[in-house]
């Protein structure tokens, strides 16, 4: 016959087992999602919402363990079990803070600066050229060439100096912006286009069509951090930018800046070649999703270059960001600043060096290894004119 007192044991030992278990994963979430080393700079009732579904998590599986499961308990037993699953489904959209409807701007115009002054074959002065002429001249079956729009002006200046100036050449350099420029070379429709990574939902399309998409580093730039020219805060460091933008701090105040209210964090399009600058800084961490705007009409021309130096109650709260050539050379605000990372300010010297904390590399993306006309061009633009080029745009050449 079993011994009872064997049996309790046993029992106790599986409840203190699963109780761990239930605790230990809850504990882990909470350390992968940074909230107990960040717990101090948590400055919003939204950035505690997944820190209590998680206790309630625990807390109920750990009553669930525990109680008796008799007749009479199991509706607790039924309600706890509810509870435990109600927590885990409202966990994700609580990490992300997606709590409300967002404001729509499908319908807004994509703000985009004049591109017609750095259009190739037309002698705009805003291109940048050589002084001699290319080791390269490409006469006809010329690659079609797409990409960001921050880099636009560059593979306009590739163009330029190696394509023979007629109808199909013209034909050849298109812009679109990121996104429809890699579903273009997924498609097959371009043969080289120019951008910083992709996002993980742009690689996956592209293994979901069977594409290989070759990422070949022709240089470098800053991902940089904008905000009004007004706001006091210069710098700030990369654990600030995580918690900003994963929702834990949601006021100036941590930050430095006591009279600053309430951070209003812009943010791109899902896909965009700067909304995949941040998530590659993110890692791990889900962004939060865009909170409500103090007043619908801070959106304004939908452009976060102009966003940026919005004001609210006398400051300038806002936070965003873009890449150092765009900000500064394309669409520059004169009421907005780069702020400093770690210290370290985006100049050229500190790219060129690696010491800015989000320098970054951009790239020519091909489906495939590249072959033909197409390496042709991507080893002209690795060859000393085409890092000249680089130079002479604005950005920092690979080499």
């Amino acid at each position: 016959m079993e011994n009872p007192r064997t049996k309790r044991i046993f029992f106790t030992l599986l409840c203190i087992l699963f109780t761990a278990l239930i605790w230990g994963m809850g504990g882990w979430i909470l350390y992968k999602l940074e909230y107990f080393s960040q717990f101090a700079y948590i400055d919003n009732i939204v950035a505690t919402v997944p820190m209590a579904l998680a206790v309630i998590f625990c807390v109920s599986g750990t009553v669930l363990v525990w109680h008796k499961h008799t007749k009479p308990t199991a509706s607790l037993s039924v309600i706890l079990a509810a509870v435990m699953a109600l927590s885990a489904i409202l966990f994700p959209k609580a990490v992300r803070g997606d709590w409300w409807i967002a404001h729509d701007t499908s319908n807004l115009p994509k703000p985009y600066p004049d591109l017609s002054v750095y259009a190739p074959f037309c002698n705009n002065e805003k291109v940048a050229r050589l002084e001699e002429a290319s080791s390269l001249g490409l006469q006809e079956e010329f690659p079609v060439l797409d990409g960001s729009l921050a880099l636009y002006p560059l593979y306009s200046a590739f163009a330029e100096a190696v394509y023979a100036p007629n109808g199909q050449a013209k034909a050849s350099v298109v812009f679109t912006d990121t996104i429809e420029a890699f579903e273009g070379l997924i498609d097959g429709e371009r043969d080289i286009i120019f951008s910083a990574y992709a996002s993980e939902n742009q690689l996956k399309s592209a293994k979901d069509a069977g594409a290989d998409l070759v990422f070949t580093p022709i240089g470098k730039e800053a991902f940089v951090f904008l905000t009004g020219k007004n706001n006091p805060v210069d710098s700030l460091t990369v654990q600030q930018i995580k918690n900003v933008y994963s929702g834990k701090t949601a006021t100036w105040r941590t930050l430095g800046w006591v009279e600053g209210g309430n951070i209003i964090a812009f943010q791109r399009p899902e896909g965009s070649g700067s909304q995949t600058g941040l998530q590659r800084i993110m890692g791990n961490l889900p962004i939060q999703a865009p909170q409500p705007l103090p007043d619908k009409s801070l959106i304004g021309t939908n452009s976060l270059m102009q966003q940026i130096s919005v004001e609210w109650k006398g400051v300038q709260p806002a936070l965003g960001y873009s890449y150092r050539y765009y900000a500064t050379s394309m669409l520059p605000n004169p009421q907005s600043k780069l702020l400093k990372i770690n210290g370290i300010a985006p100049t050229v010297d500190n790219i060129k060096d690696g010491s800015y904390p989000f320098t970054v590399q951009f790239y020519a993306v091909t489906n495939g290894n590249p072959t033909g006309n197409t390496k042709a061009l991507i080893d002209w633009i690795l060859s000393p004119q085409g890092q000249e080029l680089i130079e002479k745009t604005g950005y920092t050449p690979i080499n």
